[in-house]
């Protein structure tokens, strides 16, 4: 940090933010500020924001759509820092490269290269490190993406975790796509691509050694084919996103801010497999809140939605996937969930990280 740097300036001082707490009664950054909630957003929207600036940033999107030399791209970045390192359906490895495909995939943009850095703990086994590398190699061949460039960091024994890992990736956006949240209206269908909270279960699971009477596998997969094949049916989609961080009830939570329009999803309509069900009511935690890391909810045209919940279920990734709600007028900016008794509920936005470390 420069001398000169005002401390008391509008950008760093707390007392200047018009946001309320939690953000303000954390002068140090906690576990939550990595949940992809309401501790991260504040800490985006009063810390990084204003310090970056930018019209690009201003998106704040999974990826940012940029033009380029007549070309419509989009960029992103993402750091991986999983514990454990291999896990139920994946590693670290697989998580690199599909976190950051799938975000380019939520801009409508095909991945086409990424970068990779690894920062490696002294003590770390190499052999550990040559199966994360051969995993990640693996994932991005199946991707149908290219690791152009790349960089290896190694820090001291005890101030690490083993293998941290940053990917950033490029894609092409193709003509007539135009991905965001401020083109949702009301009326339009929201459709989830399939079961919800696996990924964060089989991480927990594995860690906490809990057994729950059936091994539950993450769903990490890259979602660019689903993609492709829903913008088969037209690009006239509103918004992608994959819920990751925050569940997708942070997902929705951030569409409906950016939007300015109400959701309702049918509590009884999203799906949740039975065993991720029963670990997070052994766990106390609740499934919409719970991360994935192969899934996507949408945000669709009503007169659209019905041809593209049938491509959806004619691909491998979409199989399971259902309508769970609709972008309505009433209460702008919140998410409402119906209920199986007929009442309903509001689904804020996670104020921290009910399973740190998951990605």
């Amino acid at each position: 940090m420069s001398e000169t740097t005002d401390l008391r300036s509008p950008a760093l001082d707390p007392a200047a933010w018009t946001c309320p707490a939690p953000l303000r009664d954390q002068p140090r950054i906690v576990m939550g500020h990595g949940g992809g909630g309401a501790l991260s957003a504040e800490l985006v929207q009063h810390v990084f924001a204003p310090a970056f600036g930018g019209d690009a940033l201003a998106q704040l999107g999974d990826a940012a759509a940029l033009s380029l030399g007549g070309l419509r791209l989009a960029f992103s970045t993402d750091s991986f820092v999983v514990r454990p390192l291999f896990f139920p359906g994946g590693s670290i490895g697989d998580l690199a490269v599909n976190g950051t495909v799938n975000d380019l995939a939520m801009s409508g943009a095909r991945a086409s290269y990424l970068s990779c850095g690894f920062i490696l703990e002294e003590g770390v086994e190499v052999e550990t490190v040559a199966r994360v590398a051969d995993a990640l190699g693996v994932a991005a061949r199946a991707a149908g993406v290219e690791v152009a460039t790349g960089d290896t960091k190694v820090v001291e024994a005890g101030h690490g975790d083993g293998i941290f890992i940053n990917t950033a990736g490029i894609g092409l956006i193709p003509a007539g796509v135009d991905l965001r949240p401020q083109r949702v209206v009301p009326g339009d269908v929201v459709i989830a691509s399939g079961a919800i909270g696996v990924h964060g279960v089989a991480i927990m699971s594995v860690r906490e050694g809990l057994e729950f009477g059936v091994e539950i596998e993450s769903d990490c997969a890259a979602l660019g084919g689903l993609v492709d094949a829903m913008l088969a049916v037209t690009p006239d989609l509103h918004v992608l996103r994959d819920p990751t961080r925050g569940g997708l009830a942070a997902a929705l939570n951030e569409i409906a801010t950016a939007s300015g329009t109400g959701v309702v999803v049918r509590e009884r309509a999203i799906p949740v497999p039975p065993p991720v069900a029963n670990a997070c009511a052994v766990l106390g935690l609740d499934p919409l809140y719970v991360a994935n890391e192969g899934k996507l909810v949408a945000f669709v045209p009503r007169e659209h939605a019905d041809a593209v919940l049938d491509a959806m279920r004619a691909h491998p990734l979409g199989t399971e996937a259902t309508i769970i709600g609709e972008a309505v007028a009433e209460h702008p900016g919140m998410v409402v969930a119906r209920t199986g008794l007929g009442g309903t509920r509001v689904v804020d936005l996670p104020i921290g990280e009910q399973l740190p470390r998951i990605c």
